[in-house]
């Protein structure tokens, strides 16, 4: 019984140090654990204990999650990818990126302008950018209206 206890203070404390780093969600900080060879059965009351204190919470993650991929220039397609990678339900991602922003063709315009600026000359180039935009996580929609976009800015500056 005391053998219990001293797992669980030991998976409490380990836990609380790595929540103290950053956020983390469920199952990132749950696999965390057991990397350090504690056992599952342990884990989880650990974790229900943590959430229940609001140490833990997904939502949070989430939430700083997002606006951190936002500010580095990554679009929401990528974003819910990682979140859900992470263990995060759908309502939660959703929730978390109508919080984050809204504004997601500002967001392509302003990661396209950082690394190109010009608009593309031809197809081979516009489909560069178009993959570079799409691999940051931006829907073709989006990738779509920002450089047609371009080259309607282009094409009035007469360049």
């Amino acid at each position: 019984m005391e053998e219990a206890d001293d797992d669980a203070a030991a998976i409490h404390d380990c836990s609380i140090r790595l929540l103290a780093r950053r956020e983390h969600s469920r199952l990132e900080l749950q696999r965390k654990l057991e990397a350090r060879d504690f056992m599952r059965n342990d884990i989880l009351p650990v974790l229900d204990a943590l959430e229940s204190q609001g140490l833990l919470s997904d939502e949070r993650f989430a939430e700083v999650f997002s606006r951190t991929r936002v500010e580095n220039g990554q679009g929401p397609l990528k974003i819910r990818s990682e979140l859900q990678a992470r263990g995060v339900s759908a309502e939660i991602i959703d929730h978390a990126l109508e919080l984050v922003d809204d504004s997601w063709l500002v967001h392509c315009r302003a990661a396209w302008r950082r690394r190109f600026g010009m608009a593309p000359a031809d197809r081979r180039e516009w489909s560069r950018q178009a993959r570079f935009l799409s691999n940051r996580g931006f829907s073709a929609e989006q990738v779509r209206r920002v450089l047609d976009a371009a080259a309607e800015d282009d094409a009035d500056t007469g360049s």
